[in-house]
């Protein structure tokens, strides 16, 4: 399994080139899925932004798993070789993943696919989404629905952001104690790099690991 989990998207030549080397293809050919975004009444420039920075790569089609029925979404994530999960709202984006019936085809699309999370598209990668912004500080973390469980560690995005001013290490550093395991946080420079369970850390920014 070849996950490549982003804070900002693929929004520098660092993260760009260690895509291209993780799909080891002349043409990429992007699969993006911004259902999270859906849940969001806000400014959508980060989104634009998001896709934007995957069309220097390639060919991109934006398939909306809430917005259309899995025998049309499944066709064309299959004619992909890269699949770029979006931000946005994580509860919303696990709760579609579910309810399309994604979780139980990923798996298998991923055998020959790379998998680009973005903020709340890599925070699902993982065993629940607790390190989200809905649960990370709150008491009623343990009731964080589940992810889909392909990393035994956690992504924290936006690390040191100004938009995200909880996301520090004085608040890192005492949370992740709480979560019962590793916790990358990683700033909007970054990603990491996961590839048949060995772990990369590709930066031009910020990252720290709890």
């Amino acid at each position: 399994m070849k996950l490549l989990l982003t804070s900002n998207g693929l929004c520098n030549d660092s993260l760009r080139n260690a895509l291209k080397k993780m799909v080891d293809q002349r043409k990429i050919c992007i699969a993006f899925i911004p259902t999270a975004a859906s849940a969001q009444n806000d400014d959508k420039k980060w989104l634009i932004e998001d896709l934007f920075n995957c069309k220097k790569l390639g060919v991109v089609d934006i398939v909306d798993i809430s917005a259309v029925a899995k025998d049309n979404w499944l066709p064309r994530l299959k004619r992909a070789n890269v699949i770029v999960v979006g931000g946005g709202d994580t509860v919303y984006l696990m709760e579609w993943i579910v309810k399309s019936g994604l979780d139980k085809e990923l798996l298998h699309l991923l055998k020959e696919r790379v998998y680009v999370g973005i903020s709340a598209g890599s925070i699902v990668t993982g065993k629940n989404i607790s390190s989200s912004s809905t649960f990370l500080f709150e008491s009623d973390r343990k009731n964080a629905p589940l992810g889909l469980g392909y990393t035994d560690f956690y992504v924290r995005p936006h690390f040191n952001s100004p938009d995200f001013p909880k996301m520090i290490d004085s608040n890192l550093k005492k949370v992740s104690k709480e979560l019962g395991g590793g916790l990358y946080a990683i700033d909007d420079n970054s990603a990491v790099q996961f590839v048949d369970g060995k772990i990369t850390v590709v930066s031009e920014g910020e990252w720290k690991k709890y």
